[in-house]
């Protein structure tokens, strides 16, 4: 399925949208750490949760579980949050 990369993690991809699989969003993360190593930990805390700063959409909704199921037709979108003053 199509992914859509935030702009602050190219450095991983060198692409705005990458392809990945998973039959759940945990798994396609590592799916995607696996072709683009380091990308889930940037996305995914030490306790096994979306980061603050991350939000994932799947169909126009903001998923915040790793365990929501995934369809092969899906276009998974990961938008960065900014900060700063």
């Amino acid at each position: 399925m199509r992914v859509l990369i935030p702009s602050a993690l190219h450095d991983y991809t060198h692409a705005p949208w990458v392809e990945a699989q998973g039959e759940t969003l945990g798994a396609l993360l590592d799916d995607l750490d696996r072709q683009f190593p380091g990308l889930r930990f940037r996305m995914v805390d030490e306790q096994g949760h979306i980061r603050r700063h991350m939000r994932c959409f799947i169909g126009g909704v903001q998923i915040f579980a790793l365990s929501h199921p995934l369809a092969t037709a899906d276009e998974v979108l990961i938008v960065q949050a900014l900060s700063g003053g």
